[in-house]
């Protein structure tokens, strides 16, 4: 009974108001990606001269772009593109930073030294002009600015990882697998791994929001998804031309790009405080004395 009652007043404090509403607004984002064809009243890419910069109305509830589309369908379509292409960038950076950063930590010296200033060098380029180097040199196109971003947030993930390594591996756990005899590999994939995997699913989860960012930058400067596919970064700069006499044709997308970002970030923030028990909120005296009273009965 303690097991679950502490389990549950763990779950009620990540389940904050903001938390909650950043967890719901992302869900519905999700499952709008998931399911974009079967929620987009119209086709996104059917030109429709009549009814170019069309108003809200019954018929196209946020109006239409320039050439007819019907900017509601767009951004549900463009939805999953958006959030695919993100979870592409993070993947991409996991799957070599996390081992690049493990590696490093774990045997230091040289490897240390080497793998570092590697990461040192990337970074000292903007993230966003970085990525459009690699864009511009391998081409335009979504996978390539996935490829060149995914690239570019490696390093950042692989000296977070570095750093918990370090503390890890000199912990007395690590100590007694070496004295057991298990391999590296073993103890960094086995031992070390499990125990910072809590804070970089938090940075992966924060880094989501940020190469929705980036990608956005990109296909607003013509390097990412190419027209006529639907991206809400594209869809910035369809807008961006008639700003003034359709508004809503680049301010849809932007509250899009804003809600998931700051979405993303609270839910991040929440997920951190859960995991790290000093950033929780403390209960006040008289709820304290509550529970240490249900516990006891």
């Amino acid at each position: 009974m303690k097991i679950k009652a502490s389990t549950k007043r763990k779950l009620k404090s990540f389940f904050t108001v903001p938390v909650t509403i950043s967890l719901v607004i992302l869900l519905g984002i999700l499952i709008m990606a998931i399911f974009s064809e079967q929620l987009a009243p119209y086709d996104p890419n059917a030109l429709d001269l009549a009814n170019m910069l069309k108003g809200p109305s019954l018929q196209h509830l946020l109006g239409t772009d320039k050439t007819g589309r019907d900017l509601l369908s767009r951004l549900i379509i463009g939805s999953r593109a958006t959030i695919l292409s993100a979870f592409g960038v993070v993947v991409i950076s996991a799957i070599i930073g996390i081992p690049f950063g493990m590696l490093a930590g774990y045997y230091g010296k040289a490897v240390d030294s080497i793998l570092m200033r590697v990461s040192d060098i990337i970074l000292a380029f903007p993230s966003l002009l970085l990525a459009f180097i690699f864009v511009s040199a391998f081409g335009r196109g979504v996978f390539n600015s996935v490829l060149a971003l995914g690239i570019v947030y490696v390093p950042m993930l692989a000296k977070l990882t570095r750093s918990m390594v370090l503390v890890e591996k000199n912990k007395v756990y690590v100590e007694a697998c070496h004295s057991i005899g298990f391999s590296n590999l073993n103890i960094m994939m086995k031992q070390i791994l499990p125990n910072c995997i809590g804070t970089l699913i938090v940075q992966m989860t924060l880094d989501i929001g940020y190469a929705i960012l980036d990608l956005a930058g990109l296909s607003f400067l013509g390097l990412g998804v190419q027209p006529p596919t639907a991206d809400w970064g594209a869809m910035l700069e369809d807008g961006r031309i008639v700003i003034t006499s359709a508004p809503l044709v680049s301010i849809a997308p932007g509250i899009m790009i804003i809600i998931t970002v700051v979405a993303l970030n609270i839910f991040g923030d929440g997920v951190r405080a859960y995991l790290d028990p000093s950033q929780r909120k403390l209960p006040s005296m008289k709820k304290f004395r509550r529970m240490v009273g249900a516990e006891n009965e």
